[in-house]
């Protein structure tokens, strides 16, 4: 073969070969294409929330737990940002909210808290949909202190005595003086002093002094 038509033979291989890359790049870069597409959205599902929200931070609280003075209340006004906040009920067991002033919620049940709250509302505003929901209990806790594993305040949601608080709170310190733990309690002004052995109690002796805490109480283990 002359070297004129190696040369041809040359040339046509190569540009047979540019155009198969070619053709390979661009069959490539569509399948990543098709690939980065977003998938269409379902028809009949939609994304956006239309209902109500719940507030976040919500403690399960019984449904017959009652409001208290100090307790932390989320109002949830549905498509009303202005009126919904969190309030602090007052020491006059009142709140306060945006166009409807004062309103009494101490002694009254979260559900019973949104069904007056919605009775007030329908005046000024069209079907309001109302959620009230606890964040914080201030009104209703015992608190304990010294050599426990987790010393502070706790809530009373369920009758709760000494021995299931010291549970609750980590059980006792390697140090802890089991038979010198005591309760402080305030009635009519005065201060009271309850005696709890734990080394007894725990064997099923004298039980009286395994008592209900009251909110505010205070238990000491030393």
């Amino acid at each position: 073969m002359s070297e004129k038509a190696k040369c041809c033979v040359i040339g046509t291989l190569l540009v047979a070969a540019l155009g198969y890359v070619q053709v390979g790049l661009g069959q490539d870069a569509g399948t990543k294409a098709q690939a980065n597409q977003k998938e269409p959205p379902v028809q009949g599902k939609n994304t956006d929330s239309k209902g109500p929200q719940t507030a976040s931070g919500q403690v399960a609280t019984p449904s017959d737990f009652v409001i208290g003075e100090s307790d932390v209340l989320n109002i949830n006004v549905w498509k009303e940002p202005e009126i919904s906040q969190s309030v602090v009920v007052r020491p006059d067991g009142k709140i306060s909210l945006p166009l409807i002033g004062e309103v009494l919620v101490r002694g009254l049940t979260p559900v019973q808290t949104q069904t007056l709250l919605t009775n007030k509302l329908q005046s000024i505003l069209t079907n309001p949909q109302v959620t009230v929901t606890v964040t914080e209990i201030r009104s209703r806790v015992a608190f304990i202190t010294g050599e426990v594993g987790k010393p502070g305040a706790y809530p009373l949601l369920v009758p709760t005595t000494i021995l299931q608080l010291i549970t609750n709170a980590g059980g006792l310190g390697q140090f802890a003086n089991k038979k010198g733990i005591f309760l402080l309690r305030t009635v009519d002004g005065k201060q009271q002093r309850f005696p709890f052995n734990y080394s007894h109690v725990i064997k099923g002796e004298k039980p009286e002094q395994n008592i209900l805490l009251h909110p505010g109480d205070t238990v000491v283990v030393p």
